[in-house]
């Protein structure tokens, strides 16, 4: 054990690993964070528009382009994505790595979290919609004011969730040449051939990161209730 303690120092200390992981901890906070911001903005059009499509037939159309949106990118994996993105679509281009992983894990987010919104946009009382009607307000506007607030107050701790889903999936982001945490970890593990601490400590890496992200979500499940109550 002390050889491969010694093995790991050398690597990570001495001939500056820790300069791979502390890069690939920041790409993996990036792409996990930003890709749920573009899953959000895609998911909550995706959603509206399936809401809508069944008053709208404009947006009835639409809905049915998330459907085959969602479809794609809830039954493949996100490995699979990455690869036919890097080495089809953006075949040729000269594109970033992060930015690329960035795109596919928002593209991917946001199949997941249209389901999260359609879900919190319909788990408000349709009397609300009324309401707003009865009041004078557009179908959109009383969406924009009454409903979607609402909505989005019930799906929050599950965006959370999303967020620490992501963070995980970003294993995975190596494969298209972006420095992420399992690939920082794994240049060190395959320098000299010791695998088994590098490859704990990188499960231990992932395991705060989780552990402080839960305790985030549940903060802030917990100031939405006292809010609620209020």
């Amino acid at each position: 054990m002390q050889v491969m303690w010694e093995a790991f120092y050398d690597q990570f200390v001495t001939k500056g690993g820790y300069r791979n992981v502390l890069e690939g901890l920041r790409n993996t906070l990036i792409i996990a964070v930003l890709g749920l911001v573009i899953g959000i903005i895609l998911g909550t059009l995706v959603a509206c528009a399936q809401v809508a499509g069944r008053r709208n037939k404009v947006a009835k159309v639409f809905a049915r382009i998330g459907d085959v949106y969602t479809a794609v990118f809830r039954g493949t994996p996100i490995i699979v994505q990455l690869l036919i993105f890097h080495f089809i679509i953006f075949a040729g281009v000269n594109i970033d790595g992060l930015i690329e992983a960035v795109l596919v894990f928002g593209l991917n987010s946001g199949a997941y979290v249209s389901e999260i919104m359609r879900g919190g946009i319909l788990s408000v009382d349709a009397g609300q919609m009324e309401a707003g009607r009865t009041l004078g307000l557009s179908y959109t506007t009383t969406m924009l004011k009454v409903v979607f607030p609402q909505a989005i107050k019930n799906v929050v701790p599950t965006l959370g969730n999303e967020l620490i889903a992501l963070t995980k999936d970003t294993s995975v982001a190596g494969y298209v040449a972006t420095m992420d945490l399992t690939r920082a970890f794994r240049l060190i593990a395959t320098a000299n051939y010791e695998f088994i601490i590098p490859y704990l400590m990188l499960a231990l890496v992932y395991l705060v990161i989780i552990l402080i992200m839960t305790v985030i979500v549940r903060l802030i499940e917990r100031r939405l209730r006292k809010s609620e109550r209020r």
